[in-house]
């Protein structure tokens, strides 16, 4: 298994460098051209502005416009590290998607493996074994919204729940997907019901993927309403996760969520 939270790790520095590149362009655009040269002249220091065919003299009186140039070499310097830094990171994360995507492939595409893996990623509990390939009440709402393939030969509704669904399989996590669920008058279909691998109580997880929408995020936290109202609440028996455009899911933050809920020390 890859090492999420490694991978996460070095996700999180893309991203920081990401940044820090952006903000050292927004900076050099601001500063003067040219380069600094500093000359020692005997106990003195001289200070010249190279704009690589000629120098020209700067005076103590313009320290400030030496300020500026030291600043520009400086975060040219930082610049090519962060180029060379951030390079090697794409190389890290383009190599291991390749073969993240390539164990993932053998569980949702490869029927033959699917078979033969399964007893690997089955709850030790019979009785949950049973729960997990019973029959049950499937929401058969939007059917054509069933465009991603997850594990057990499912498909589901987005990218992030493939995501959601593969941690739980392969840690041994016993669910459903989109099981009918009666709360009061009311019936909905909780992303995932989950059993807990050693007590068997039930767990509900859903996934809210589109937060910066404001009618979603009113529909979300209206559905997070009617599980507090029945004593299902959120950090208890209720997971939650949420993600926009910018801000998309992070696969170490579900494991640490299923390691929280459902690991040896919940």
């Amino acid at each position: 298994m890859i090492d999420i939270s490694i991978y996460q790790q070095v996700l999180s520095e893309k991203r920081r460098l990401e940044k820090e590149l952006q903000c050292i362009q927004e900076q050099l655009c601001q500063l003067p051209d040219g380069k600094l040269n500093c000359v020692h002249n005997g106990n003195r220091i001289k200070w010249y502005h190279s704009d690589g065919h000629s120098q020209t003299y700067i005076p103590k009186a313009q320290k400030e416009y030496a300020e500026k140039l030291a600043l520009r070499g400086y975060l040219l310097e930082l610049q090519k590290y962060d180029e060379k830094e951030n390079e090697a990171l794409n190389f890290y994360l383009r190599h291991t998607a390749e073969n993240q995507n390539k164990a993932m492939r053998l569980l949702t595409e490869n029927s033959a493996y699917q078979e033969l893996l399964a007893p690997f990623f089955q709850p030790m509990s019979q009785e949950l074994l049973s729960w997990v390939n019973s029959p049950y009440n499937k929401n058969n709402n939007y059917p054509d919204q069933l465009k991603y393939k997850a594990c057990k030969d499912e498909y589901v509704r987005s990218k992030s729940e493939v995501l959601i669904s593969m941690a739980l399989y392969t840690n041994k996590i016993p669910y459903r997907y989109e099981c009918k669920l009666t709360l009061g008058n009311v019936v909905i279909y909780p992303d995932f019901t989950i059993r807990h691998p050693r007590t068997g109580e039930v767990f509900y997880w859903e996934h809210f993927g589109m937060m910066d929408v404001p009618q979603y995020a009113k529909s979300a936290a209206d559905k997070i309403m009617l599980y507090t109202q029945n004593q299902i609440y959120p950090d208890e028996k209720l997971i939650t996760t949420y993600e926009t455009k910018e801000q998309p899911i992070d696969t170490g933050k579900i494991q640490k969520l299923i390691a929280y809920y459902f690991g040896e020390d919940s």
